[in-house]
């Protein structure tokens, strides 16, 4: 009746089963004839119809279960001579009930209801005959109520499935779509994360060539060595630029950390190319990559911004190891500005503030800012050393 519940491993085991009560009724039903009925006749005809019914049946499953022409033709053809043996010998009715369920599964519905109507009269009729104690009304209702609760049965049971096939086919449909929509969030966080790198790396870099090629073509002629020297720094930054490129092609640690110092040796570096001022506070101890990248990154973000915006005469970092977290300062005594236009919701442009915040709340940190005009700038990231992020690093 239903062509997916066909392809059903319980279906599939349910037919195995109805099979094999097939050719058990039928053995059975040519035993009781043979014990009963001396060779007669008729005997000659029931053996061979119950050969040739045995071996119609058998090739139900070459057929298949679809409802074509020929796997109608076939059901027909049992039906017709099961109908004859139980003209014959009404103790093949029974026979009936592995035929209820093999129509049940052929045919379309209304089809097979009237297949079972019919094959339930012949098994009433059959029953009358075989009675000898007169009219029974059992064997008049009980045949009906048989053939009634095997086909609700097997109904539900195929509706039951259907809904089945159905909340699986949302459940798949559903998990594509969360699949798709992770993929989406994926991407987004990543070009996130890779504008927050280029900015932090590659756009801070190149701001400072083009700051130091400035101030060398305005002293190439009046002061030369300090041209030249000029020249070379914005070299040396264009190289470590180069290497960060490179990195990000691989995907790997920033190019500081990259060269197997740490996070305290990537900081002084750092800061000696800044011309900052460089101190740990505490007991060292090991970070996971995640948090020297983050760590690394927030300073070379700041001291960006320092250079190009504070006009400030020195500049420090500080990075102290607490008992629950470590902590990250970069003050400066530039001419500050107000925190508020740093909020996340100030609608202020800018990618350097808004990525630091982001790297720090991702390793469940936080990032706070002290500032006023005029009064310079304290910028401060911590970052817990129990967060969950950092477990699996």
């Amino acid at each position: 009746m239903m062509e997916q519940g066909r392809q059903d491993p319980d279906a599939r085991w349910l037919a195995r089963v109805m099979h094999v009560a097939f050719f058990l009724l039928l053995g059975a039903s040519l035993a009781r004839f043979l014990l009963r009925h001396p060779w007669e006749d008729r005997s000659p005809w029931i053996v061979a119809l119950s050969g040739a019914l045995a071996s119609l049946y058998l090739l139900g499953p070459v057929l298949g279960t679809r409802a074509t022409p020929r796997r109608i033709a076939w059901l027909g053809t049992v039906v017709a001579v099961w109908m004859v043996l139980v003209v014959l010998a009404p103790s093949f009715a029974w026979c009936a009930v592995p035929l209820f369920y093999t129509g049940l599964r052929t045919l379309p519905s209304r089809a097979a209801f009237g297949l079972v109507a019919l094959l339930t009269v012949f098994v009433v009729a059959a029953q009358v005959k075989l009675s000898d104690e007169g009219f029974d009304p059992n064997l008049v209702i009980a045949p009906p109520a048989v053939a009634a609760i095997a086909t609700a049965v097997f109904v539900h049971a195929e509706r039951q499935a259907d809904r089945q096939r159905a909340l699986i086919d949302d459940l798949i449909r559903t998990r594509r779509e969360l699949a798709a929509t992770e993929r989406r969030e994926g991407t987004l966080a990543e070009r996130q994360r890779l504008s927050m790198e280029i900015h932090d790396t590659l756009a801070q870099g190149l701001s400072s060539q083009r700051m130091l090629l400035q101030a060398a073509g305005r002293t190439w002629d009046s002061d030369p060595a300090t041209a030249r020297r000029h020249v070379r720094t914005a070299e040396s930054i264009a190289e470590r630029n180069l290497a960060e490129a490179r990195r990000f092609v691989h995907d790997l640690a920033p190019a500081d950390l990259a060269e197997g110092g740490g996070l305290e040796q990537a900081l002084r570096g750092l800061a000696a190319r800044e011309s900052a001022a460089f101190r740990v506070d505490g007991t060292a101890v090991a970070l996971p990559d995640r948090v020297q990248s983050a760590l690394l990154r927030i300073a070379q973000g700041a001291l960006a911004n320092i250079r190009e915006h504070a006009s400030a005469a020195s500049a420090a970092l500080t990075l102290t190891y607490l008992d629950d977290q470590v902590v990250l300062d970069v003050a400066d005594d530039g001419r500050g500005f107000d925190p508020a236009l740093a909020r996340p919701d100030a609608g202020v442009r800018g990618h350097g503030l808004p990525a630091m915040r982001v790297r720090a709340q991702q390793l469940g940190g936080t990032l706070t800012i002290e500032s006023a005009p005029g009064e310079g700038t304290v910028l401060s990231a911590a970052i817990p050393l129990s967060h969950p992020l950092e477990a699996g690093e």
